[in-house]
């Protein structure tokens, strides 16, 4: 089956629509300091030109209010979002509100609560409310299945108790999605399930958000921040089961697979950005004698940061095509694999345009400084490199079998070996 990445002229032209546009309007968003209710006001018209051009929320199916494209057309979308933190919000797919949306559809097509899709589904894709998932615990983090948060059912509600932190936008969240174990009797993958709690619940206790090297402040202006949030004895009604009960996980990963992709191409696209910042303060600085551009050092970080890019962007849109053509579960180890080395390749292309210009690189003059510490948080959440790493090793070790005795035929190797070269020198030595 061929690699075909290519997209149709249509949508092409929707693609030079974006650029154009996260250029010319989302960019300059950036010089502007604001608070969380100002931004959501300012970028309401952005928002309202997005969905004329039927590109609002176009993660999701056509019967969702998406657009259906697929992964690889996500892709190239993300790849242009990604130059902006704020681009995604404009465009109805910021995280996690796309991801939460994604669970709750899923779960209604599981549970067959329809009601979720009026009372949090629809107003969650319109940008009528905020979203959060609760699933990190300060004991549980690249290792879920040690999550201790509960939820006891008790008649038709559930009792939720646990201690939850990095909940991004919990502060600011209308409803949050807490992972919870409502059955501690099976194994984890069987016994977490998901539940839809309001923020304004009695016993939903938001104790700070988490200053953090990406948002040092202790309220990030226009996202939410990543919350830390105390849950005692909060009561909401059975029916905000998302799915069923048990399904958790299996709801998780459905949502983490494309919203891996959908990381690499905003990384690739955030790194694109650093990589034009790098090129032009190349060819504009002049010292010692030369510009920076022709200086070998430079030049071999240009390179490296090309190559690594180019390889970063063909991984990434072949794990988006293999997962069109084949699913998510085929997919899952090249999704794995761009996870951890995109991460690093949009820290070193940063790093090098940090490098290249100077103390003007590490100064809040430029967005280099933001990216960068942006970047290192990539290679922790949705699961820590290492951890990718490890699945695919696993995948791909698990193609080999071991020989019996690896190094007990190399004594008899080497002496068939040295026979058959005094052979050789035999007949050399004849024929002269």
């Amino acid at each position: 089956m061929a690699w075909d990445f290519e997209t149709d002229p249509e949508f092409e032209e929707k693609l030079a629509w974006m650029r154009a546009f996260v250029r010319d309007e989302v960019f300059p968003l950036e010089t502007l300091d604001l608070d969380h209710e100002t931004f959501v006001q300012l970028v309401r018209p952005l928002q309202e030109e997005v969905k004329r051009q039927g590109l609002w929320a176009a993660h999701l199916d056509p019967e969702l209010g998406g657009m259906g494209f697929g992964q690889v057309k996500l892709g190239l979308m993300h790849e242009i979002l990604g130059q902006s933190v704020y681009a995604p919000f404009v465009f109805g797919n910021n995280a996690p509100d796309s991801g939460n949306a994604e669970i709750i559809a899923h779960g209604i097509a599981s549970s067959g609560r329809d009601e979720h899709r009026t009372k949090w589904l629809e107003p969650l894709l319109e940008g009528k409310i905020r979203s959060a998932f609760s699933m990190t615990e300060p004991g549980a983090g690249a290792d879920p299945t040690l999550l201790k948060t509960t939820a006891v059912r008790d008649g038709d509600e559930w009792v939720i108790n646990g201690h939850k932190w990095f909940t991004t936008n919990g502060s600011i969240a209308d409803i949050l999605v807490v992972m919870a174990v409502t059955n501690p009797d099976v194994h984890p993958y069987q016994g977490i399930s998901q539940i839809i709690v309001p923020a304004d619940t009695p016993g939903v206790n938001i104790l700070r958000d988490v200053p953090t090297m990406e948002h040092p402040e202790p309220h990030f202006r226009v996202y939410g921040g990543h919350s830390e949030i105390l849950y005692t004895d909060v009561r909401v009604p059975y029916g905000n089961l998302v799915g069923n009960e048990g399904e958790g996980f299996l709801l998780a990963q459905k949502r983490l697979g494309p919203g891996r992709i959908h990381h690499c191409m905003r990384w690739l696209g955030q790194s694109k950005r650093a990589f034009d910042m790098l090129c032009e303060r190349s060819v504009s600085r002049y010292t010692h004698g030369s510009t920076l551009a022709e200086k070998q050092t430079v030049q071999n970080w240009v390179a490296d940061s090309m190559a690594e890019m180019t390889a970063a962007r063909l991984m990434t849109l072949y794990a988006a095509w293999k997962m069109d053509k084949e699913g998510a579960p085929a997919a899952r180890v090249e999704i794995a694999m761009i996870k951890y080395y995109g991460a690093q390749v949009l820290y070193n292309v940063i790093d090098r345009a940090i490098q290249v210009h100077g103390s003007l690189g590490f100064s809040t003059d430029l967005p280099l400084e933001s990216m960068y510490r942006q970047a290192r948080a990539a290679r922790i959440y949705d699961g820590p490199d290492e951890v990718h790493r490890v699945t695919v090793a696993r995948a791909a070790l698990k193609r080999y079998q071991p020989t019996e005795t690896p190094t007990e035929h190399v004594p008899t190797r080497r002496a068939a070996a040295q026979e058959k070269f005094a052979e050789f020198l035999e007949d050399a030595s004849a024929n002269l």
